[in-house]
C-alpha cells in the first residue's frame, strides 16, 4: 500500500477541504487541526497531511507499507545505500519505532524526495 504525505500551510483549512469537499474521513480519533501530521482515509484509500514538513522540505513525501523493514533496509545497505549524509536523522540509519506505532525507515534522494517504509508494531 502506498501513502501519500501532502505538506499544507494550514491544517485546518485542508481538513475542511479534503473531508468537507473531497468526502475524506479523518482515520485516527487523536488527530485534529493542531496535529503535525493527519491521516484521512475515503473508500479505501489513504492520505496524510503535514504541517511539520512543509518548510524544512523540498521533496515529496511517499509511504511505502512492507513486511519487513528491518530486512529490506538490511537489503538496501547491501546495494550500497549511502546513509552518510543524512547522519542526524535516525530514520535514515535504521528502522525506528515511532511514538504513533510504526517501525519506520527512510530513504531521500538528491532532489529531497523521500520514500518511508513501515509497518505497523506489533
Amino acid at each position: 500500500m502506498i501513502v501519500p504525505l501532502f505538506k499544507v500551510t494550514n491544517m485546518a483549512e485542508a481538513i475542511r477541504y479534503y473531508t468537507e469537499v473531497l468526502d475524506f474521513e479523518m482515520t485516527d480519533p487523536n488527530d485534529n487541526a493542531d496535529s503535525p501530521v493527519v491521516d484521512l482515509g475515503r473508500d479505501g484509500w489513504n492520505m496524510q497531511l503535514t504541517t511539520s514538513e512543509s518548510e524544512r522540505l523540498f521533496g515529496s513525501v511517499v509511504y511505502f507499507w512492507v513486511e519487513d523493514v528491518d530486512t529490506l533496509f538490511a537489503k538496501y545497505i547491501g546495494r550500497g545505500l549511502d546513509i552518510s549524509l543524512r547522519a542526524g536523522s535516525k530514520v535514515h540509519q535504521g528502522p525506528v519505532d515511532q511514538t504513533w506505532g510504526r517501525r519506520e525507515f527512510y530513504v531521500t534522494d538528491a532532489d529531497g524526495n523521500t520514500i518511508r517504509f513501515c509497518k505497523l508494531i506489533e
